[in-house]
């Protein structure tokens, strides 16, 4: 017999439905890929969108570490009158800490290295570690109520970034990428950077799972760009092969995608496909995004002398502001360093140097374009410091501060953030929330709200039950909105 048609005749009805749902994937997959189609994305976003969007897009300047709220934005007086006095019992019961404190019994109150100042209309408190960031309090919100349930930096990132101390859920940007699509074919609709202080004794290593998509499709996860003069690995053609080759090469690979996509019906596959393409379209754009010699000379001093150096804070600031304007949808940069065990007197002065500036350029970069109000620029790290001291009182070039959860501060700018405000206060030495608090997952819900987003309506199905990026939980926080 043919073997052709002997293979018809075995055919049972499991097996041709089977391969009818893969025929449909690859009618779908080329309607998704195409150019000018996004209906699947256009029906996801129907689904979860249920009011207008404030903001089209976020930049998210994470500082890895904990930065100490009690030196830089929440001013606390009683501090200062308490210095190197024991912290009264009753704060700390019921309290965890990292294992660095967890056993001490000599905490003292530590006062704040440098002295606070009101700046602005809103007569904002801002210490003298933050020049720059004083300079643009009348478009900042700070909320001080912040607080968490984590106290070591992985899982508290992890926490914060994708709703699980637990790594392998999705991201904040890889949840957006999957709920409202791509606003640029030519860059991705996720995008990581990082950096790290010079010379700092504590730099935070940066994990995957930072920017991991989970277990959403792969091709929502974030991209990382490197800090280099040349962002993207193998992104240039060798040597001998131009542009049309290229095309061909990638042609062929994309049937043979396509033939095992046939055979297998995985999904990943589809991701691989769009991954070629997207990376054939990056060869132009990249280049493009990381030239950043069509500045203006005032632009490059706005923010500051690092931004000239390819991998520093300040660079990846203004990349984020040329990411943004060419339509990447969630722009995530990682500085660390923030953890200053043993180091505020020293190491802070070099952390804010890197970063105050940078932040502050890139809030007035994006108002003189026009750009802030549909631009969310979020600034903050994992949680705070302890007001207490971790060292020898004695020795105060090894002053330093633990890991604290309970209350912390982080600021919001543009993107219907109501601007020149602060919402939520710590009790009097910034031990604990005393009014408004504000949980991460109502952080996670305000800003999905702030794109459009029911964050309870985004959710995704895996292994039996749906899921979202704010659990079960999460309030949306009215009072700071436009």
């Amino acid at each position: 017999m043919n073997p052709l048609l002997q293979q018809q005749y075995l055919t049972n009805r499991r097996h041709f439905f089977g391969k009818s749902a893969q025929g449909i994937g690859i009618a779908a997959l080329a309607s998704l890929l195409g150019e000018d189609s996004f209906a699947s994305e256009e029906a996801l976003l129907d689904s979860v969108s249920q009011f207008a969007p404030k903001a089209k897009r976020i930049i998210y300047l994470f500082q890895n570490g904990g930065p100490t709220h009690l030196e830089l934005f929440d001013h606390k007086p009683a501090l200062k009158e308490l210095h190197n006095q024991p912290v009264p019992e009753s704060y700390m019961q019921g309290k965890r800490f990292s294992t660095m404190s967890a056993a001490s019994n000599q905490r003292r109150l530590l006062a704040p290295v440098e002295p606070y100042q009101q700046y602005g209309e809103s007569g904002a408190w801002v210490s003298n570690f933050m020049p720059y960031t004083a300079g643009v309090v009348d478009d900042l919100c700070f909320i001080k109520s912040m607080h968490t349930e984590q106290v070591n930096h992985a899982p508290a990132i992890n926490f914060f970034l994708s709703g699980s101390q637990i790594p392998g859920r999705p991201t904040a940007g890889s949840w957006l990428s999957y709920g409202l699509g791509s606003m640029n074919q030519n860059l991705p609709t996720f995008v990581v950077m990082t950096s790290v202080t010079k010379n700092t004794t504590c730099g935070q290593i940066f994990y995957d799972s930072y920017w991991s998509s989970g277990f959403l499709p792969t091709r929502h996860q974030g991209v990382k760009l490197r800090a280099a003069a040349s962002p993207v690995l193998y992104l240039q053609n060798p040597q001998g092969i131009d542009s049309s080759l290229r095309r061909q090469m990638l042609d062929g690979i994309a049937e043979l995608n396509h033939a095992k996509l046939l055979q297998s019906g995985d999904p990943e596959i589809t991701t691989r496909i769009a991954q070629y393409e997207m990376a054939y379209r990056m060869q132009t754009s990249v280049p493009e995004l990381a030239d950043i010699s069509n500045e203006p000379q005032s632009i490059l001093d706005l923010y500051g002398p690092q931004v000239t150096e390819p991998g520093t804070f300040a660079r990846n600031c203004l990349l984020a502001r040329r990411l943004v304007e060419r339509g990447t949808r969630f722009v995530q940069l990682m500085h660390a360093g923030w953890d200053q065990h043993n180091s505020l007197t020293t190491e802070l002065y070099n952390q804010c140097r890197d970063t105050d500036q940078p932040s502050a350029a890139l809030v007035k970069d994006l108002k003189q374009r026009g750009m802030l109000d549909d631009t969310l620029v979020i600034w903050g790290g994992e949680f705070g410091r302890t007001p207490f001291l971790q060292g020898d009182i004695n020795n105060r070039e090894k002053w330093g501060r633990d890991h604290h959860p309970y209350a912390f501060t982080i600021w919001m700018a543009g993107g219907g953030i109501q601007p020149g405000i602060t919402y939520g206060e710590s009790d009097e030495i910034g031990f604990n929330v005393s009014k408004d608090g504000v949980h991460v997952h109502d952080f996670q819900a305000t800003l999905l709200h702030l794109l459009g987003i029911n964050h309870e309506k985004l959710t995704f199905k895996f292994q039996g039950r749906h899921y979202r990026l704010t659990d079960v939980h999460g309030k949306v926080v009215k009072p700071i909105l436009c």
